[in-house]
């Protein structure tokens, strides 16, 4: 309810008490939409038809536009009250039309002559409805009819013709546009069926169709659009007539007869049509039996000129109601007895694949009401076929649900096998709309290769209006996030503090040593031969200890190099074994090998299969067998990410990965000048679960090339964590067209200790996030960092070529002495391997306590790289596993504690998915796959909750849900542990959301 702003409404008042009368403090003023409500109180109720008459001689002379607020539409009506004061209700209530004061003036004048107290007249029975006055079509009048209803709900109408030329039209017809205001926002389907309704009840001649927009007053852009189809309903009569439809048939044939007080019956048997004329109205039976020539001169023509499809004839009958044999008979020949084409029946043209036919019989299906569908202008369906896909569109004034609509059409078209037809694709949307709401698809064959459509005219997305208009979020960027030069430059910065902190700490030693002195000290304690002394001797200790190293790193080489020089070449691996080792997890990956290891024992050469290990054990038969194919390793980026989170001014998470992850995101930005056209978002399942390269190469075969897609997954993110992540941390202009939000149910838990994101809310980076500071560089700031960095790389490679030829002479000299310099290689790969093994030993306890179960792989496997995707290459063996793990069934597994999806969770995917509709993203959800041995009935009971809820959820528009959780319950190749995927896994998830028909990847 809108009221009047407090200086208008004070006009207003003392208007009315100007021309009733009646004191200023009993009269209230209120206006709802485009009507005036006007109490009048008093002590005694003021007289009725008196207050009338002063009110409408005040009217004729005052525009009440002027007494008005200027945001606020005209008004049309005027409802005036009287009451006594200190009474709930009013003891009477008047309405006047703005637009026939006269005739008010006239009914009121007539009133006062007669007895007031005895008139029972009701206001307004003599006054030409709106109703009448709007049938002729006056924009002005129509506004009056509509604001009846619209008033009530606080919503005012405006209306105006406007022209238009249709696209396979050369003149301009009329269209008539309905403008609704209102202080706040009406649903759509709140308005959508009253207003349909009341414009076609109108019947108007002159328009196709009416369009009403919605708009919150003091803004400039609708809130949304509706379509309204005003297509008479003798001319949708007709067209399904011409089908042969009997209902609409009987309608027909029942107004023609109406006239002659004649009754139709319609049924169909057959290709043949029975129609049975009875008195229109007979209650005693003593009306006469319709004649037969008067009957046939009206019905011959209407049949004849409908041509109803696949009808041959027609047996025509005049009978009473109830009669069992009916007086009168008549046979007749229809069109379709003497033309081929309309022999066929619909359902026959269907199956041919006629595409009208098709569209009647769906549109048959889905508004069985005839009334309904005349009274609203029911469900319309668009029809095309592409490459052997039939899209379909469903549009009404509320859109159609999903689960009405996609199973009828889906069993419709399974029965008609029309040839040529793989997959039908179903989408609903409100009339007016260029977007579906939903889309729901079905292959009815099985498709080795998708192959990409053009999306279709009437289910286009906005992906072309925004190439065209340029959002209000995509402002420049301020501070380009770290460069590579910037990141080498700070990496210098860091080295050369180190080294004068080095440098600063040694000299202070070796000064306490008394084996140096200052430089800048006298001449007389320079040449001190005392110290002289003492630093030669410390030189050769140097010398001596330097020799004893090399010798015994000598001696470790030789215990670990067989000495069979045959053995040593036929362990060189091939190239094409080196290309195979670098798809799969091969057996190097798992051996170990130790410092001093026994070469006494006789061994088997490695081409040699043997059931024994190294320590005569049975070996393990977890080494896979098969090769299963992967996107190729990419360079680890962990080091870089690190660098760039701490030369990062935005303060830290509390979350590691998150401010690595983030890090590595930046650049990405900084690097392409544009967000990614795809964001991988979700927990440690998305983390390692779907391959940005392997995605990106799959969509290429489908018709989508170059498209940038990146991983931003974190260990541990909840719904609480994605949707801080994407609503507060990155910016809108950040954000790319698609989101797939990769993970299950355990996000979704809102029973639970959302442990991450609770580290997260206590952290400055979050209080910052919210307080949306700013914590950019200047871009003056960023150049000189850039280019005082090139300067200083430059001297040091200035500096490299002047000692370069002496240091080379140096090693040189120093390999013809070495007994270790020549195997220098194999020295580091033994340092590496003893300082993993180190590594796995410390950080066994951590591992236990991550709460998304990752697998105890080795510290260089545990590294994303440049896309943010966490490859890991070890295989799930169930043997093996559960001897380092204990198998947690769910009842015990705190991820499914207390498990709801009510709450924080679903809170915060609401909001998600609020945002991510707004912003025209797309949004969608993949469950992803779980193992067998993982899905125990406890669990699985969960999986099915979850299921249910994002089924229910799947509703909104731009919001996609795609079920991959039992997709491969007995493949454990493709499992790092029970429930996440290894790069293998990832790599045909990825392959399969490419081929998904339903998902709509952006082209650029």
């Amino acid at each position: 309810m809108k009221t009047v702003v407090p200086d208008r409404q004070q006009s207003l008042v003392q208007w009315v008490s100007q021309a009733t009368g009646i004191n200023t403090f009993g009269v209230k003023v209120r206006l709802r939409g485009n009507d005036l409500h006007i109490l009048c109180e008093g002590t005694e109720c003021p007289q009725r038809w008196r207050t009338l008459s002063d009110l409408l001689q005040a009217l004729q002379q005052t525009n009440l536009d002027i007494l008005t607020s200027s945001e606020q539409t005209s008004i049309y009506q005027v409802f005036v009250y009287g009451r006594r004061k200190g009474e709930q209700r009013p003891s009477w209530c008047h309405r006047v039309h703005l637009n026939q004061i006269d005739k008010h003036l006239d009914q009121v004048q007539q009133a006062l002559l007669a007895d007031s107290e005895k008139s029972k007249q009701s206001g307004g029975a003599l006054i030409v409805s709106n109703e009448s006055l709007a049938r002729q079509g006056n924009p002005e009048a129509i506004a009056r009819y509509l604001s009846e209803t619209l008033s009530t709900l606080g919503v005012s109408v405006q209306v105006k013709i406007k022209l238009y030329k249709p696209k396979n039209s050369q003149s301009e017809e009329n269209r008539l546009w309905i403008f609704c205001h209102s202080s706040y926002s009406p649903d759509a389907s709140l308005l959508a069926e009253p207003i349909a309704q009341k414009l076609r009840y109108l019947k108007l001649s002159g328009y196709q169709d009416a369009v009403i927009v919605s708009q919150v007053r003091g803004e400039t852009a609708p809130d949304w659009l509706l379509r309204v189809d005003l297509t008479p309903p003798e001319v949708m009569l007709k067209e399904w007539a011409r089908w042969g439809d009997v209902q609409a048939i009987a309608r027909l044939l029942a107004e023609v007869l109406s006239g002659l007080k004649v009754g139709v019956q319609v049924s169909l048997k057959e290709s043949t049509l029975h129609i049975f004329c009875i008195p229109a109205f007979d209650p005693l039976g003593t009306a006469p039996i319709p004649d037969k020539v008067v009957c046939l001169e009206a019905i011959l023509p209407q049949l004849e000129a409908i041509a109803p499809q696949g009808i041959l004839a027609a047996t025509i009958y005049g009978q009473k109601a109830g009669d069992k044999e009916p007086t009168w008979i008549d046979w007749l020949a229809l069109p379709a007895a003497t033309h081929p084409a309309f022999a066929i029946s619909p359902l026959d043209l269907a199956n041919t694949g006629d595409e009208p036919a098709i569209v009647f019989l769906i549109e048959r299906l889905l508004n069985p009401d005839l009334d309904w569908r005349l009274l609203t202008g029911g469900i319309r369906v668009l029809l095309l076929n592409k490459n052997g896909l039939l899209h379909i569109m469903c549009d009404a004034p509320v859109c159609p649900q999903r689960q009405q609509v996609a199973s009828k059409i889906t069993q419709f078209i399974r029965q008609l096998k029309i040839s040529g037809i793989i997959g039908v694709r179903i989408y609903g949307r409100r009339a007016g709309n260029k977007e579906p709401f939903w889309h729901y698809g079905v292959d009815l064959e099985h498709r080795q290769r998708l192959v990409p459509e053009a999306t279709p005219e009437f289910a286009a997305t906005s992906i072309y209006i925004n190439d065209l208009v340029t959002s209000e979020t995509s402002e420049p960027i301020l501070r380009p996030d770290l460069t590579t030069e910037e990141v080498q430059n700070f990496v210098t910065e860091v080295a050369r503090d180190w080294i004068a902190t080095a440098s600063s700490t040694a000299r202070k030693f070796l000064l306490k040593s008394q084996l140096f002195t200052e430089s800048n000290e006298s001449a007389e304690r320079n040449h001190d031969v005392q110290g002289i002394k003492i630093a030669l001797v410390w030189g050769t200790l140097g010398l001596l200890l330097t020799l004893q190293t090399d010798w015994v790193l000598g001696r470790i080489i030789a215990l670990n190099t067989p000495s069979s020089p045959k053995v040593a070449s036929a362990t060189l691996p091939s190239s094409s074994s080196e290309q195979k080792v670098s798809l799969t997890s091969g057996k190097n990956q798992t051996e170990k090998t130790t410092f001093f290891s026994s070469t006494s024992k006789k061994k088997s050469p490695p081409n040699q299969s043997s059931v024994f290990n190294a320590s005569e054990f049975t070996q393990s038969d977890d080494t896979p067998k098969n090769n299963l194919a992967a996107a190729p390793l990419k360079e680890k980026a962990t080091a870089t990410a690190i660098l760039l989170a701490a030369r990062s001014q935005m303060p830290s998470f509390n979350v590691r990965q998150l401010d690595e992850q983030l890090a590595l995101y930046k650049q990405r930005l900084a690097r392409t000048g544009s967000p990614p056209d795809v964001l991988i978002i979700g927990s440690s399942r998305a983390l390692r679960g779907v391959d940005p390269a392997a995605l990106s190469k799959a969509l290429a075969t489908q018709g989508y090339p170059n498209l940038d897609v990146f991983n931003f997954g974190i260990n541990g993110a909840t719904a609480q964590v994605v949707e801080f992540v994407i609503r507060h941390v990155l910016e809108p202009s950040e954000l790319p067209k698609i989101i797939i939000w990769a993970d299950g149910a355990r996000a979704f838990n809102g029973g639970r200790e959302d442990i991450t994101f609770k580290s997260l809310a206590a952290s400055a980076g979050y209080k910052q996030a919210f307080q949306k500071t700013p914590t950019t560089a200047s871009s003056n700031d960023l150049e000189n960092t850039i280019n005082s960095g090139e300067e200083k790389t430059k001297e040091e490679k200035q500096e490299i070529s002047t000692y370069e030829a002496v240091n080379q002479s140096l090693n040189q000299a120093i390999a013809s002495v070495s007994g270790s310099y020549q195997n220098r290689d194999q020295i580091k790969s033994l340092l590496q391997k003893q300082l993993l093994i180190f590594g796995n030993n410390q950080t066994v306890a951590s591992q236990k306590q991550l709460t998304d179960g990752t697998s105890d792989e080795s510290i260089s496997q545990q590294a994303v790289d440049f896309d943010g995707f966490l490859p890991l290459s070890i295989r799930f063996n169930p043997a093996r596993y559960y001897q380092k793990h204990s198998r947690v069934p769910g009842n015990y597994d705190n991820d499914y504690k207390s498990f709801q999806v009510e709450g924080q969770q679903d809170a915060a995917f609401q909001e998600v998915l609020q945002f991510t509709q707004s912003q025209k993203i797309s949004l969608v959800f993949v469950n992803m796959p779980l193992t067998g041995d993982y899905l125990d009935p406890v669990r699985k009971q969960y999986e099915q909750q979850f299921q249910q809820y994002m089924l229910h959820l799947a509703t909104n528009p731009n919001f996609i849900y795609r079920d991959l959780s039992q997709q491969w319950l007995k493949v454990n190749d493709f499992f790092s542990d029970p429930s996440h995927l290894n790069r293998f896994g990832a790599y045909e998830v990825s392959k399969k959301l490419a081929n998904d028909p339903m998902i709509p990847w952006p082209v650029k």
